[in-house]
């Protein structure tokens, strides 16, 4: 097959490769490490540049029109009462131990830790963002807070400026203001605001294909940034990369066939093993595809006709989930941001750790469910930990498998969480009147 026909992924991966390859063979075999450098760093680092910037300059609109969408519809809840209720409260309790179990694997395992000072310190050279890291790390060092003033910033003062500095500290006020934008626009009157949902709607979707246009050129990027990476450090990065996926495929793993057997059983009364039967179809469907949108009208006509629960509680909250709950993103998002912390030499206080562990959870719901969609909030997140958002290039060409992995947990996540919706709502659900929200682009 020619490298034109391969998909998108195998693209990326094989890209990779030949970076990782190209870049380790300059290394040993070029003489002059200097002029190496200065090649490096002056004709193919900055097409690497090119591609991140394409993904940075969509962070903004991407991000609040993904975020206040996904809040809109879970405002939805207050019009189907229990279920609603039920739901978000669910949702807020799988994502959050989804993440714990992500941050607590990585800091017990510790994955980015197994390179050198001396080779640690070479990559965060190679990256170009030794300064800024070092400045960041400073800052949060001098700067020491009580809990109520955190809490009191989280409160933009002027949104729009928060935004303007997203990619430098300002990704929590401008979610905050999300959030509360979602809520008053649900809570607004329909008809008036009916346009500003629109609009957002719209945004959300012209946000999705940049990431698109810029996924197309990731192969080209991604072989540029490793290929300078690996130029500078060799190949001592790779058993690092080896233990994170390793990581993230064991908590997933575990978040699947552990917790959600312990809701099943104990929440939905059913038998885990049946209820993984029943919806392996779908499953397979989140894997091949990697999207939880592509998988949501399998995952509608699976949880009624496969697992046999109401169709308007299944509805709900399968069409609900496919924007708001994204376990399997949430863990990926916090796993992946402390490796590479760790790996740049970031050792993150506990307070920042919960703050990563938030983020991650409110990314969930401001993530777009398509492949790929995950990359421009770990960029921010990753960013603000002190090491360079350029890094997510050394984690992006082996994502597929990563991603279809994740996809599993959001969309099983979804009828899990339908199951024991129905179980603790006696089966009763809303009235069939009631208004389902349709299927959207969100997370």
């Amino acid at each position: 097959m020619s490298f034109r026909k391969l998909p998108l992924h195998g693209k990326i991966l094989l890209s990779l490769l030949l970076g990782a390859v190209v870049g380790t063979l300059a290394q040993s075999f070029y003489p002059d490490q200097a002029a190496l450098k200065t090649f490096s760093e002056g004709y193919v680092r900055p097409v690497g540049d090119a591609f991140m910037r394409m993904i940075f300059m969509i962070v903004v609109p991407l991000l609040f029109s993904a975020l206040t969408l996904g809040v809109c519809e879970i405002g939805d809840a207050r019009k189907v009462g229990r279920v609603g209720v039920y739901s978000l409260l669910l949702t807020l309790l799988l994502s959050g131990t989804a993440v714990v179990i992500g941050v607590t694997a990585v800091n017990w395992v510790r994955p980015g830790d197994g390179i050198s000072t001396e080779k640690r310190e070479e990559l965060l050279e190679a990256s170009g963002f030794k300064a800024d890291a070092t400045k960041h790390v400073e800052t949060a060092k001098s700067e020491s807070k009580t809990f109520m003033q955190v809490i009191v910033e989280f409160i933009p003062r002027n949104p729009l400026a928060e935004a303007n500095r997203a990619l430098e500290g300002g990704l929590l006020p401008l979610m905050f203001f999300a959030v509360v934008f979602g809520l008053a626009m649900n809570a607004a009157a329909g008809d008036k605001v009916a346009p500003i949902k629109s609009f957002m709607a719209g945004l959300f979707e012209i946000s999705l294909k940049v990431i698109e246009f810029a996924m197309k050129l990731a192969p080209i990027g991604v072989f540029a940034l490793i290929f300078h990476t690996t130029a500078i450090v060799g190949l001592s990065l790779f058993l690092p990369l080896g233990k994170y996926v390793a990581v993230v495929l064991a908590t997933l793993a575990l978040h699947q066939f552990g917790v959600y057997s312990l809701a099943l059983k104990f929440i939905a009364r059913r038998n885990p093993l049946e209820f993984f039967r029943q919806i392996r179809t779908v499953m397979l469907t989140a894997f091949a595809t990697s999207s939880s949108n592509a998988t949501l009208p399998t995952a509608l006509r699976s949880a009624e006709v496969d697992v046999g629960l109401p169709r308007n509680i299944s509805s709900f909250v399968l069409t609900v989930g496919a924007t708001a709950n994204q376990n399997g993103t949430a863990l990926f998002e916090g796993v992946t941001v402390l490796f590479l912390a760790q790996l740049f030499g970031g050792d993150l206080s506990l307070e920042m750790q919960f703050q990563v562990m938030g983020l991650a959870i409110l990314a969930g719901v401001g993530t777009a469910g398509v492949p790929g969609g995950a990359w421009p909030m770990i960029a921010l997140i990753v960013g603000m930990t002190g090491a360079p958002p350029e890094s997510i290039a050394i984690v992006l060409g082996i994502d597929r498998i990563l991603d279809m992995s994740r996809t599993v947990l959001n969309v099983t996540g979804d009828i899990t969480i339908a199951a024991c919706v129905t179980r603790l709502d006696g089966g009763k659900g809303f009235a069939e009147s009631a208004a389902v929200p349709e299927p959207t682009g969100g997370a």
